[in-house]
């Protein structure tokens, strides 16, 4: 029987399955022969509260930690500029950062804020997709809770649910990712310590993220749309054929195909796929700790953008979309490269 992991309901029913996979954050050594342990990979809805959740995750964290991409960074000043009525020269303020890497706090300080040791209480408390990471929900809300000084304000940034269901990102669900949210459930689990959604921003970074401020007073009222999680599960097969067929067209065209961002998104979709290194040489990431290493439950070596550029393919078939700028910018050698996002189903981007 399956628990709530913010309201300890047992009521709730599985949205989501992806079967057996091997852990997103677990990139095998490239001489590993494999096979690489797999693990249940479910997402479980509370009828409560509405969390949707992480069913199980019995994988061990082995994060190699990645490059933050200049979209994000771009993203948080932005952020931090649309929340400055709210901050205050003086103020303190803490972080809970994403195992991903990033951090606002230099911004902060710029802004005229201090930072406050760990434990600390501080006027601000900053979690940029930080708090889904955490197994226990409810004892993730009640320790940001608790740092909060009085009248201050909490800062969650969060991929909306809304967006994952609008777009059929059914492979934002990944091991080690214990939440997803929507501001129904995220104003339900903030209650109980007495916080409300004071204001709200929107974002267009992963098709759509929501920064909520939480503190006390009066409720903002922000809700955006979520459609039936359970539409994911549908979109799970067409999206997988999407992407094998296209590779197969192109395999058979003489077209040499790479990868771009050995992200833990791109992990389920070439396992479920069933994409290995005949149909996708390569994929390329700026992650020192990634290159050398394969894709997790296939052969696809990760290389260095050094190496793509040295080689170019006849096309590069982007995993996360939110690089295109930035990786067309920073490899001018593959000008002549056709570019293709790969989901929903792969297209081509000018």
């Amino acid at each position: 029987m399956l628990t709530c992991r913010a309201c300890d309901s047992t009521q709730g029913e599985i949205v989501l399955d992806l079967g057996a996979m091997p852990a997103a954050d677990a990139f095998p050594l490239l001489a590993d022969p494999g096979p690489d342990p797999v693990f249940p990979l479910r997402m479980w809805q509370c009828a409560r509260c509405g969390l949707a959740q992480l069913a199980e995750d019995p994988t061990t964290p082995d994060e190699p930690r990645g490059v933050e991409p200049a979209a994000l960074i771009a993203q948080a000043r932005d952020a931090v500029r649309q929340v400055s009525g709210l901050l205050r020269t003086g103020m303190t303020v803490a972080e809970y950062g994403s195992p991903h890497g990033g951090s606002w706090l230099p911004m902060l300080a710029e802004a005229g804020l201090t930072p406050v040791g760990q434990g600390e209480r501080a006027d601000v408390i900053v979690d940029c997709f930080g708090m889904m990471h955490e197994p226990d929900q409810a004892a993730a809300v009640a320790e940001r809770a608790a740092r909060l000084a009085a009248g201050g304000v909490l800062l969650l940034q969060y991929h909306s649910l809304g967006t994952i269901v609008a777009n059929g990102q059914w492979n934002a669900l990944r091991h080690g990712h214990f939440a997803y949210y929507a501001a129904g459930a995220l104003r339900a689990m903030f209650a109980r310590a007495g916080l409300v959604p004071r204001a709200f921003w929107e974002f267009d970074l992963y098709g759509g993220t929501v920064l909520l401020a939480f503190g006390a007073g009066a409720d903002c009222g922000f809700a955006e749309p979520v459609g039936p999680v359970a539409t994911l599960q549908h979109q799970v097969d067409a999206s997988c054929a999407a992407l094998h067929d296209w590779l197969v067209r192109a395999a058979a065209q003489g077209q040499r195909v790479a990868g771009y961002g050995a992200a833990s998104r791109a992990v389920a979709l070439l396992c479920r796929a069933g994409v290995d290194a005949e149909l996708l040489g390569t994929v390329a990431d700026a992650s020192p700790a990634k290159q050398g290493r394969r894709m997790p439950g296939t052969r696809i070596p990760v290389i260095s953008p050094a190496e793509l550029a040295a080689n170019p393919p006849d096309a590069l078939l982007l995993f996360v979309p939110d690089l295109l700028a930035e990786v067309r910018a920073a490899l001018p050698e593959l000008a002549r490269v056709r570019w293709f996002v790969a989901e929903p189903a792969p297209h081509e981007v000018s």
